[in-house]
């Protein structure tokens, strides 16, 4: 039996990796900031696939909630095996429009909560020589589009390079680079998706079982369906103009 700790896990695409290890046997510590939500999430989960469900609710941009996640990862009688790296929003407007405190939550939530999450669950998972962990980046990370892809960016070079290290000592590490997927992303954002084709929407069920596809094999960077790939292949040769065109790659977190 295995025991997966996923942040921003009561919506969208962490919702959806809930499920899908619930489904095939994983025990689950769900974390998200709406602690009535994550109660009813964690009931529901426990009542249709019958594992253990422990709920933390947590405000990873709050020094106490970060803690209270950081302390559970690091409990060695409880180990966690798989560390899902979910939780996460976008921003809107241009670096020079927005505030700076704006700006370092975001870069926060991105990049100093899943790095230090990653090494306290990381440090546990090599005494026991297994585990595995996920950073839920996007397509975005291959494209200039403002400190949202910068973040993102950060996400796949990480992957790639822990996975190099750990991998050969049992603990893979994975960026997962979803495109636009039918979340609660954008309505959060107020952002208009109107103009979005058809084809690029993925469905979170989708995503997930392609995501954990990879994941399970030990990748470093997974990116769901051969569409996205083309786009994030493209996007590394293409002039930078021709990547701002939209500002996000549909995400979730809780």
């Amino acid at each position: 039996m295995t025991t997966a700790l996923i942040t921003g896990a009561t919506a969208g695409i962490g919702a959806e990796f809930a499920r899908q290890l619930a489904a095939r046997g994983d025990d689950l510590v769900i974390v998200a900031r709406d602690a009535d939500r994550l109660a009813r999430s964690a009931a529901a989960l426990q009542h249709e696939f019958s594992v253990k469900v422990e709920a933390i609710p947590a405000d990873l941009l709050s020094a106490e909630g970060l803690a209270a996640v950081d302390a559970r990862l690091a409990d060695r009688r409880r180990p966690i095996d798989l560390l899902v790296n979910n939780a996460g929003y976008g921003i809107r407007g241009e670096l020079d429009e927005n505030a700076f405190d704006d700006e370092k939550r975001h870069l926060d939530i991105h990049v100093t909560v899943p790095l230090q999450l990653t090494q306290t669950a990381l440090r546990g998972m090599l005494e026991r020589g297994r585990g595995r962990i996920v950073l839920i980046s996007s397509v975005a990370a291959f494209t200039p589009r403002g400190t949202y892809s910068a973040a993102k960016a950060w996400g796949v070079m990480f992957a790639r390079g822990a996975n190099i290290v750990y991998r050969d000592r049992g603990v893979s590490v994975t960026a997962v680079c979803p495109g636009f997927v039918r979340t609660e992303f954008h309505d959060r954002m107020k952002v208009g998706t109107a103009g979005i084709p058809t084809f690029l929407w993925l469905q979170a069920p989708t995503l997930v079982r392609l995501a954990l596809r990879g994941i399970d094999r030990g990748r470093s960077v997974v990116i769901p369906t051969l569409r996205y790939r083309v786009i994030a292949a493209l996007a590394r040769v293409l002039p930078d103009r021709l990547g701002t065109a939209g500002r996000f790659s549909s995400r979730d977190g809780d």
